[in-house]
């Protein structure tokens, strides 16, 4: 009896293998083409895969989508979710600096988030609602931080939290461009760093 069981975990484990090598190759392919360019049997051949057996495990290209963006923020979320530890907001903006070191030692997800969310401006784009909300909530999320620097008297007179959160959120942005365009020219960790600090009375930790 315990050889069937043995048997479908085995089944599941290797299900699940089959749909991350499925979404790993998605990720590289939606990053250098696009996702409406690219095709469900260009997708199939990338993860070695039959077009019916990546169909088996997601049901469209947008069901496939959806699982890239999910996993790349599983990623980010597991490695920086609660470093904000302070009252002051450092810590959080610290951890965007962090952030951008870390997003240096993986192209394929920086190319992945700057081709998806320029694609996704387009409303009727599956991605467009994702984009939305995640710059919302990142400027949001930023602008708190910074308030709570203004409340611990840690953020330079005059300067407002909100319009200096989407600043910082344009700011990353356009240097994971220009790092993609010409990685050897720019540091995004020390660029960001160096604009949050200009609106701070001290400087960040780490």
């Amino acid at each position: 009896r315990d050889a069937p069981v043995a048997g479908r975990e085995g089944g599941y484990a290797s299900g699940r293998l089959r749909r991350e090598r499925i979404i790993t190759a998605a990720t590289e392919l939606f990053a250098r083409v696009g996702y409406r360019h690219a095709t469900i049997l260009e997708l199939a051949e990338a993860a070695g895969i039959s077009r019916t057996g990546l169909l088996h495990h997601f049901g469209s290209k947008e069901a496939l989508l959806k699982a890239v963006l999910e996993r790349r923020d599983a990623e980010d979320a597991a490695r920086f979710t609660g470093a904000d530890t302070d009252e002051t907001g450092l810590g959080a903006l610290a951890t965007l600096v962090e952030l951008a070191r870390h997003n240096a030692e993986r192209p394929h997800l920086v190319a992945l988030f700057a081709v998806l969310s320029a694609e996704a401006s387009d409303p009727d784009h599956p991605a467009h609602e994702y984009f939305v909300d995640r710059y919302r909530g990142t400027v949001a999320d930023i602008a708190a931080s910074l308030t709570r620097a203004k409340a611990s008297g840690l953020l330079a007179r005059g300067v407002d939290p909100a319009g200096q959160a989407r600043t910082l959120v344009a700011l990353m942005d356009g240097l994971q461009v220009q790092w993609l365009l010409s990685p050897a020219d720019v540091d995004m960790a020390g660029t960001l760093r160096a604009q949050i600090e200009r609106v701070l009375t001290v400087p960040l930790p780490g």
